[in-house]
């Protein structure tokens, strides 16, 4: 969809008579990020985000005081996607288990289902990057950086306990969530030129990494717990 078919059909769309402010904040939290994702950050103005949300430029303003607030909410909501929070949920407990297999697979799952799902995320993260706008610092520190190091710790904390061979915690971890993100990013911007890289599921593509992660990982003379007792 062209930035200029979405601006006409934001505006074409008939807005509730009585929007609660909730609602409003809502919508033009879409808008923009609808917006951002098909122009970039220099290419949008809070003017042409008023005019596809069907408001005036000041009521941006009255939900959002500032761009960085905008910018805030737009890291919240991707957040608190219910992807997300299911992701860290069934991570947690994984980890609690030291279940290693549910841990990565989860992971590479929930991310590649989450792009798969999602037509602003990926976008707006290269363009605010490309762009070395704010925002791209803001996901990469508060999103990005804590995921790779919650699952860097845990690879540590697995070494440590005599289960994976001793590597570099960091390129493991950073080797993993590549096939995972190029995945994504080949099926998000290039399924029909390559199918070869595509042809199989989400779910197939989470074990498939997975099985390469723990082929290299996995220290085959570690006993379990389990096994000690038997």
């Amino acid at each position: 969809m062209t930035p200029k078919k979405v601006l006409e059909e934001k505006t074409d769309a008939k807005a509730p008579a009585r929007m609660t402010a909730e609602d409003r904040r809502q919508q033009i939290l879409e808008v923009a990020m609808e917006l951002f994702s098909q122009r970039g950050f220099r290419g949008t103005t809070t003017k042409e985000i008023a005019l596809a949300a069907g408001v005036n430029e000041a009521i941006i303003f009255r939900h959002f005081a500032t761009k960085s607030d905008l910018y805030a909410a737009i890291i919240d909501q991707k957040a608190s996607s219910e992807n997300v929070q299911t992701l860290q949920r069934v991570i947690d407990e994984a980890m609690g288990r030291g279940d290693d297999r549910q841990v990565f697979e989860s992971f590479a799952f929930h991310i590649l289902e989450f792009h798969e799902h999602d037509d602003t995320a990926m976008r707006i993260l290269f363009y605010s990057a490309l762009e070395g706008h704010e925002l791209a610092e803001m996901i990469f520190t508060n999103h990005i950086l804590k995921q790779h190091r919650r699952l860097t710790e845990y690879v540590k904390k697995r070494i440590a306990e005599g289960a994976f061979r001793p590597v570099d915690p960091i390129i493991a971890v950073r080797g993993f969530v590549g096939m995972v993100m190029n995945q994504a990013m080949t099926r998000k911007f290039f399924r029909h030129t390559g199918r070869e890289f595509v042809n199989f599921s989400n779910r197939q593509a989470a074990e498939k990494f997975t099985d390469l992660l723990m082929a290299s990982l996995t220290n085959f003379e570690y006993e379990t717990p389990q096994s000690r007792r038997k």
